[in-house]
């Protein structure tokens, strides 16, 4: 039984404390919209959108409105594009992307993912006509978003589509900006329900649809932190853990909500701790309210292993349908605290590149000098991916060189994205690693059969 403190606690998470369902994500499988013509794949992929998620942000607000819960975002992801558009005759594989736009703004959702590719082993034709595709069709649209998939502890590293992604990073860069690369992601191990942008895709082992939503709250754990000032490690973990559940009870009502409303089976909740560059909701603060002086400092990679586990802890207990990514995000330009450190110079992206070990997801939202050359770039992907893979964790990289900045100066990305400090990068050049492309073998704990 609910009693009345834990409403109340609720009520005061949601008024004061950055509480929040950060998405409801509706995922659509688009395998069925398979043509070699392009033009009819178009017109599949827009009819069997605009009518799944006709009712998707309607829902989403009824929901907010009559539970008193904040829902930021409302989004879709799909079947990767390469898979699903692969038999198209047409190497522009953008014109996709065009549609997927059109179609995320008839439905009023604020992003689209699933502009991806799966190539973790090797690449087949669909997957280099995408990837080829992605900075014209994220400089061209404004709500798609891409991932790629690079490696996995099954398979390895494939450091051929490592090199071309370096490269794709800095075109789509110099078409837009920089903006495009905000909405490009590179992985080891990507999950099929992952309900966070840029990196979300309708895996092939989903349902036709389904809904996943992403809950937040870092302002609540950071709050809960407070009463426990100067106690052991322990008491820290265990208060998170209680945090934790009563964060993902709310995102569990109202998935199962809007699965109901929508007629849409219920897919995940994702336990991850999603920042916003507002005050007060950052996942630096809670690192510094266990007992930091800055996130950065000695002793950050261990603060973090502990809240991640006690995230997932809290979280398990409350839901039964956990998945996504489930974890702590470090997004530098989406956090306050990180954007503080970062700019200080406490914060720098070899320390990123160390609590990416024991947090999701990766190097997230991280802009560089717009002169950081691809094989940089690419080196910065292989080390992300490698951790991913002897880990046997989810990593990404979402990078953004952005032209004509240096070190020192700042990018405004708008709304959830925020602002980002330019940090610098390791000078030394990988170029000759990258060069050698092939693939880096599976690890040996791969062999589970």
């Amino acid at each position: 039984m609910i009693t009345q403190s834990e409403i109340m606690q609720t009520i005061d998470m949601l008024s004061h404390q950055h509480l929040d369902v950060r998405t409801i994500t509706m995922g659509i499988s688009i395998r069925d919209c398979a043509s070699d013509d392009p033009k009819v794949c178009c017109d599949k992929i827009y009819d069997k959108i605009t009518k799944a998620a006709r009712n998707l942000v309607r829902t989403g607000e009824d929901i907010e409105r009559e539970f008193g819960i904040p829902i930021v975002n409302k989004r879709i992801s799909v079947t990767p594009v390469a898979i699903a558009c692969e038999s198209a005759k047409t190497e522009d594989f953008a014109i996709f992307a065009r549609t997927l736009d059109r179609a995320a703004k008839e439905v009023g959702v604020n992003f689209l993912g699933g502009f991806s590719a799966l190539v973790q082993k090797g690449f087949t034709s669909g997957d280099r006509r995408l990837i080829a595709s992605i900075p014209e069709a994220l400089s061209t649209t404004d709500l798609v978003c891409s991932s790629v998939n690079v490696g996995s502890t099954r398979a390895g590293i494939n450091m051929d589509a490592v090199k071309m992604m370096g490269e794709t990073i800095k075109t789509a860069a110099d078409m837009s900006g920089g903006m495009a690369c905000a909405k490009l992601v590179v992985f080891c191990n990507a999950v099929e329900d992952n309900p966070f942008m840029a990196g979300a895709f309708h895996g092939v082992g989903e349902p036709e649809c389904c809904i996943n939503v992403g809950v937040s709250g870092p302002g609540v754990v950071s709050s809960a932190l407070k009463a426990v000032r100067g106690q052991p490690l322990n008491v820290v973990a265990e208060t998170v853990k209680k945090t934790a559940f009563r964060i993902t009870r709310m995102g569990e009502l109202v998935a199962q909500e809007a699965s109901k409303r929508l007629g849409v089976p219920f897919g995940i909740v994702d336990l991850s701790l999603a920042p916003t560059p507002a005050i007060g909701d950052s996942v630096a603060d809670i690192l510094e309210e266990m007992g930091l002086e800055s996130v950065g400092a000695p002793g950050t990679t261990a603060a973090l292993a502990l809240l991640n586990d006690a995230v997932k802890k809290g979280g398990v207990m409350a839901s039964s349908n956990v998945g996504g990514l489930s974890g702590a995000f470090i997004p530098v330009s989406e956090d306050a605290g990180m954007i503080r450190a970062a700019e200080s110079g406490k914060l720098t992206i070899e320390k990123l590149e160390a609590m990416t070990c024991v947090c999701s997801v990766g190097l997230d939202m991280i802009a560089v000098p717009g002169d950081t050359t691809a094989a940089q770039i690419s080196g910065i992907i292989a080390d992300e991916a490698a951790i991913g893979m002897v880990n046997n964790k989810t990593t990404a990289v979402r990078v953004i060189p952005v032209p004509g900045k240096g070190v020192g100066e700042r990018v405004d990305f708008g709304g959830l994205l925020g602002t980002a400090p330019i940090m610098p990068v390791n000078a030394n050049s990988p170029a000759e690693f990258i060069a050698r492309a092939g693939r880096i073998p599976a690890p040996l704990h791969s062999l589970r059969n």
